[in-house]
């Protein structure tokens, strides 16, 4: 050990390192390690009911209900009776994704008696248009400009869009028994609808599953949100519901009966508290005391894939840190000035759950880097052969007692993440656990630091929290699955069996398109295949009689423009211009006809060979 110890003179500064340093710190460890250790064994012994209930919960599901019950629940949700419903979409520079996120959705939704309503701020002209554009192109989206510039807040917004919904009601005569909170970046599970549509038969507020969409392994910050949301959609939002807890709103994905809005406005006329950071949270609080029931939606598995509203979350640190700091500051921070700890026990144990963060998240950094430390330097001191300063931690008993059972329920967490991300993502992504969770250790940490000193500045300068806005990517094609396949909506509705499908797309012609084969072939007709691309596609489609069309009308755009472009208008009423069309519209399209018009365009599919006649007997 001596021969060591003389090779360690070529660097002087080691020994000020090795005898100094840890001499200063290595009393303030053996100081703390006690309360941190009791702290995490606390938290640990939570988690561990949590899990303990759920495990039990999960295997007597699997014993009790069987596949053929599961089958007959999704028939009876599939057929339930369509409730007019509204999905509210608050937006704040948006224009890069919300037109992908409405055309995406629109041919995904199997659900037919639906409207997006979506809130755009005046000061947000690049959004505004791209709202405009899909109001050309849906009959069934309708724009909501907030009534001050933004951003305010995500509560603020909403409670616009839910005045223009009224307006649209008054207009109407129309009422929505459903409205449901999505945000930019969504992608709505195709079945959704329908699952919220027949839960709240029985239910004030139902949530829908949020689980974000597969990356790579290598985005570890992207990943450490699959972990986390995988554990908190599979095990604990089911433990609230299985002990009683209140069901808070994941802010997307969350469907509320027009009775428990009535609920919340009661009180000053506001659906969404705008001085909130965490609103979805709020209402979810409020209902709960409102006596509203609740129900979480227990995650479903159909064809391997969840069902569930799939979106992509913050990939770099610096963002996931702003966007926690806002969840922090709102659930722990707001939600404790602004009720306390009201409630039952059951309540009370979960506003301990969502709060316990705060004194956690700083726990779990320190103990990371305590960890470290103190393996640094029993390394140091077993190359240096000088005494390790730590090494009357382990001479106790009771501390060894205590370590190893706080080490123990740590792995035991780590243990039942890992196979919540298993169920979602597979064994080979959640093998990287523990490493994104020592990361998330540090995100979460900067977190809570910046939720509390912000929250602090604006108590004591009496200014309100601002918006911290998250910036949203939408997933390409492939990731959000699109469009659904003519094929499957064929099916579904009955015109063709699985096996007709598989022999027309064996058969038909490479560059033939299958609707057009399968009119070929007498399979089906071409009003039977619009009517399923009018599904597809969100647009209405009808048969028009060119006797009832004006020339005039059909000639309002020039002869080029509509040679090229393929549609022809028919109807001018109420501000809107109505074009006929034997394809959905492409954004090209609209932004080219709106040129040539200050009207408002809606676009209505025609069968190809109704679409010539048209043009035979009117241009």
């Amino acid at each position: 050990m001596k021969r060591v110890s003389r090779g360690w003179k070529h660097f002087p500064f080691l020994d000020t390192v090795i005898l100094l340093f840890p001499n200063q710190v290595d009393p303030w460890v053996e100081s703390i390690v006690v309360p941190l250790a009791v702290w995490i064994l606390i938290s640990g012994l939570d988690d561990l009911f949590v899990d303990a209930v759920c495990l039990f919960t999960w295997i007597s599901q699997r014993t009790l209900i069987r596949p053929a019950d599961q089958a007959v629940e999704r028939e009876a949700a599939l057929a339930a009776p369509q409730k007019r419903t509204a999905i509210l979409v608050p937006l704040w520079k948006e224009d890069g994704v919300i037109r992908q996120m409405v055309r995406n959705n629109a041919s995904r939704i199997e659900y037919l008696r639906y409207d997006f309503f979506i809130g755009v701020y005046p000061n947000d002209p690049a959004t505004l248009e791209a709202v405009h554009e899909l109001e050309m192109c849906f009959p069934n989206v309708h724009m909501a400009v907030c009534g001050s510039k933004g951003p305010t807040s995500k509560a603020d917004c909403l409670n616009w869009i839910y005045e223009r919904m009224l307006d649209f009601e008054r207009n109407h005569q129309d009422r929505f028994e459903i409205v449901i909170t999505h945000d930019a970046e969504d992608v709505i599970h195709p079945e959704a609808l329908h699952w919220i549509n027949y839960y709240c038969d029985v239910y004030d507020m139902v949530q829908a599953p949020v689980l974000p969409l597969p990356t790579p392994m290598s985005q570890w910050t992207h990943g450490l949100y699959c972990d986390e949301f995988a554990e908190f959609q599979t095990k604990d939002m089911p433990g609230r519901q299985i002990l009683g807890g209140f069901i808070p709103s994941n802010g997307v994905g969350t469907g509320f009966t027009r009775w428990a809005l009535d609920q919340l406005a009661a009180r000053d006329g506001r659906i969404f508290e705008p001085d909130c950071l965490t609103e979805d949270y709020e209402n979810g609080l409020r209902l709960h005391f409102l006596g509203c029931p609740q129900l979480f939606m227990p995650v479903r598995f159909h064809r391997q894939e969840p069902m569930a509203t799939r979106e992509y979350f913050p990939q770099t640190a610096a963002a996931a840190i702003r966007q926690r700091t806002r969840w922090v500051t709102g659930i722990a921070l707001q939600s404790w000035q602004r009720h306390g700890w009201r409630g039952g026990i059951g309540t009370r144990y979960w506003l301990f759950r969502d709060r316990k963060g705060l004194i956690g998240n700083p726990v779990s950094m320190l103990t990371t880097l305590l960890t470290c430390y103190g393996l640094v330097t029993l390394g140091f001191s077993r190359i240096t052969g000088a005494p390790w300063g730590l090494a009357a931690i382990g001479e106790s008993a009771r501390m060894l007692w205590l370590l190893g059972s706080t080490t123990t329920l740590q792995f035991v967490h780590l243990g039942v993440r890992a196979w919540c991300t298993s169920r979602v993502y597979g064994w080979r992504f959640a093998a990287g656990v523990p490493v994104r969770a020592i990361y998330g250790n540090y995100i979460n940490f900067r977190a809570t630091a910046g939720a509390l000193y912000r929250y602090i500045v604006s108590r004591v300068r009496g200014q309100p929290l601002a918006w911290l806005k998250t910036d949203h990517s939408y997933p390409s094609l492939p990731a959000a699955a699109a469009r659904r396949p003519i094929g499957q909506i064929l099916i579904t509705a009955g015109r063709l069996t699985p096996e007709q499908l598989e022999w027309a797309l064996r058969t038909k012609p490479r560059n033939q398109r299958l609707g057009e084969y399968l009119v070929a072939m007498r399979m089906l007709t071409e009003e039977q295949v619009y009517q399923a691309l009018s599904l597809q596609s969100s647009l209405p489609f009808s048969h028009l009689d060119p006797r009832r069309i004006r020339p005039g009308v059909a000639r309002a755009f020039p002869a080029h423009v509509l040679d090229t472009w393929r549609v022809l208008p028919f109807q001018v009423a109420g501000g809107f211009l109505f074009l006929a069309s034997a394809e959905p519209p492409a954004p090209e399209l609209t932004r080219e006809l709106a040129r040539f018009t200050k009207l408002t365009l809606r676009f209505q599919l025609v069968t190809a060979s109704n679409l010539e006649r048209l043009r035979g007997e009117l241009l």
